[in-house]
């Protein structure tokens, strides 16, 4: 019985890893950088097809409505433009520039910048998709970077390598938690949690005027879904864990949450005619390997539980996405059928004795045990050979064998494909029992093989015609800064096999997918500096909403300790109110303006940060 109550304790505190805090020190890394102006959130790249990309950037600007100029060419110094032209940003979708650029070349790196008034963005990089005879892909794979719980070395790790296609994100990109809720090693902007329109895009913000994010998408595109805490914890179709009555309509949250998605990361939006709100698609990578990207949250899942994971008709993706992925892979010619999801698929047993409940965790797979049996129903009817699962979440690392009734642990007969779980960039673990966690568990989960509850970091998935790999790579600390990594482990698939088996070491790259990195230093910089992640800016960054009822509330970064001050002007110039904010630390902070009694109209809100005017336009409704 002790044996039992001590795996009974262990597997609570698997289960409850997401919730814990690991305080560390309380620092900000990120901030408006001098050099970068006006586009201080950097740019990106993403959802790469073998003809297009699509390329991102957000200007800070006084202007209600600016044309941005892009431009896109073969190498690093931008001589040789391939295709150029100018996207008009507004406030209305806050000052983001997202455009899809097309007819490219397949396999091709390519580099993208963007221009206003005369000031240049950072050079991006970015890479086309192969297409036809495809022999090799290189993919790093990451998940669940909360801010809050330290520093993204992961992802400057990634950036370091050189050697990828791309990034893949299975989610939790930003998390909704306000300051002390969940971490206490950095601080959030806003400081409370966020469930409006406003919030989320401030959350977005703050979390892209990170070095280490900005980097990393500068130098590689993004292949992005969102998991729950892009909306709400344990989200769901109709809710969230994390979100009651008094935090308005759950629909109106969710949709905000999207559209501010959307509006910030490089996602093409697959079916914007028809569905605002659909993120699940597929990226073609020749004839070696189609990815599908999946949608576990807000699509079709019904609400978390185990009373009735066994109803017929019980959806964790909803009918539509089900169909549609089945249909995929059923007709597609690609040799890999690669998808990328946010829960744990695998089963996980957690109970030693022959009765009681069986899994652990009702936020997966298993509480939706009839669509997974139906999922492996069509791998197996329609000879789907090679289905390889990319999964986030859980904040530790897994390589597992999807066994049916007649799975065999030995041989791996019986299996429906494999699944690779990716750690945490920051998001805690479970470090105390990662000395008997992993031997507790796989005696109850023999199919899985590989299990590491502590490390941090990521893995690369490597392809090729003979087998697809995962090689696990860990940080040795969240909590500061760091240049340390070291290697953990690696499981492979071979063709035809649909199980998994152990690689003697980590998959090195081809020559093929090392290009030119993307150089820091914009052309032409507003200030000459050498080094711009030391060199900052009081900036107003953004306003919200514009235009307004009868409160504003503003984004700022403060570059030193000292006074802040907002007023509103008339256009005959008169201060017809003031707020006073006090002494402010340096960082980024949020501040709310209550504004009464005011006729529609155009007013001039004036940010005082140090004594540094900064003016834009705002609108009263």
């Amino acid at each position: 019985m002790k044996a039992v109550l001590t795996f009974s304790l262990l597997i609570f505190m698997v289960l409850f890893a997401k919730a814990q805090n690991h305080p560390g020190d309380d620092a900000n890394r990120s901030g408006a950088r001098s050099g970068l102006a006006p586009f201080y959130h950097g740019v990106a790249s993403g959802d790469p097809l073998d003809d297009a990309v699509i390329i991102w950037t957000r200007l800070t600007t006084t202007d209600t409505t600016a044309d941005v100029k892009w431009r896109v060419a073969t190498d690093t110094l931008m001589s040789n433009v391939v295709d150029s032209g100018v996207i008009t940003t507004t406030n209305d979708i806050d000052y983001t520039v997202k455009m899809d650029v097309t007819g490219l070349s397949p396999n091709t790196f390519y580099y993208y910048e963007f221009e206003y008034a005369g000031q240049y963005s950072v050079t991006g990089r970015t890479k086309t998709a192969p297409r036809g005879d495809v022999d090799s892909l290189r993919f790093a794979v990451v998940s669940c970077a909360s801010y809050a719980h330290g520093y993204f070395n992961a992802y400057d790790r990634i950036r370091e390598r050189n050697d990828v296609a791309a990034v893949v994100h299975l989610g939790d990109y930003y998390y909704e938690y306000g300051d002390g809720q969940y971490g206490s090693a950095r601080t959030y902007q806003p400081a409370t949690e966020i469930v409006n329109l406003s919030d989320y895009r401030m959350r977005l913000s703050h979390y892209r005027l990170d070095a280490s994010l900005m980097r990393l998408h500068q130098q590689y595109p993004f292949i992005c879904t969102w998991d729950d805490h892009e909306t709400a914890n344990n989200s769901w179709y109709g809710g969230a864990e994390n979100h009651d009555t008094g935090e308005g309509d759950w629909f109106n949250r969710k949709a905000e949450a999207v559209r501010a998605y959307y509006e910030w990361m490089p996602v093409r939006m697959p079916d914007p005619a028809v569905d605002t709100q659909r993120i699940y698609r597929k990226l073609r990578y020749g004839d070696l390997m189609e990815l599908h990207m999946l949608d576990t949250r807000l699509q079709g899942r019904e609400e978390q539980g185990f009373a009735n994971a066994n109803d017929p008709g019980r959806t964790i993706l909803g009918q539509n996405q089900f169909n549609w992925l089945c249909h995929n892979m059923d007709t597609s010619s690609a040799q890999w059928q690669v998808i990328g999801q946010q829960v744990m698929m695998a089963q996980f047993d957690i109970n030693p004795l022959p009765f009681g409940q069986q899994y652990g965790n009702d936020d997966q797979w298993d509480a939706y045990e009839t669509e997974r049996t139906s999922l492996y129903d069509s791998v197996f009817a329609n000879n789907v050979q090679n289905m390889v699962i990319l999964t986030g979440d859980i904040h530790t690392s897994w390589a597992n064998d999807l066994p049916t009734d007649t799975y065999n642990s030995s041989t791996g007969a019986g299996s429906a494909g494999v699944e690779f779980v990716v750690t945490s960039v920051t998001s805690p673990g479970l470090a105390a029992a990662q000395s008997v966690g992993p031997t507790l568990l796989q005696g109850l989960n023999p199919h899985m093989k590989y299990i590491d509850l502590a490390e941090k970091g990521y893995y690369i998935l490597d392809v090729n015609k003979a087998r697809v790999q995962a090689d696990w790579f860990y940080v040795d600390q969240v909590d500061a800064l760091s240049t340390v990594e070291n290697y953990g482990s690696s499981w492979k698939t071979d063709d035809g096999t649909r199980h998994l088996s152990a690689a003697a070491a980590a998959a090195v790259p081809s020559s093929s997918q090392i290009g030119s990195p993307a150089p820091w230093n914009p052309r032409t910089p507003s200030v000459p500096v050498t080094n711009l992640k030391d060199e900052f800016r009081n900036v107003l960054l953004s306003i919200y909403p514009n235009p307004f009822n009868d409160q504003i509330t503003i984004q700022y970064t403060i570059t030193k300790d000292g006074p802040v001050q907002m007023y509103l002007f008339d256009a005959m110039g008169r201060n017809l109110a003031t707020e006073d904010f006090g002494l402010i630390n340096k960082g980024i902070h949020r501040a709310t303006f209550a504004i009464n009694n005011l006729a529609s109209g155009a007013y001039v809100l004036v940010l005082d940060i140090n004594g540094q005017k900064q003016k834009r336009i705002v609108v009263k409704r």
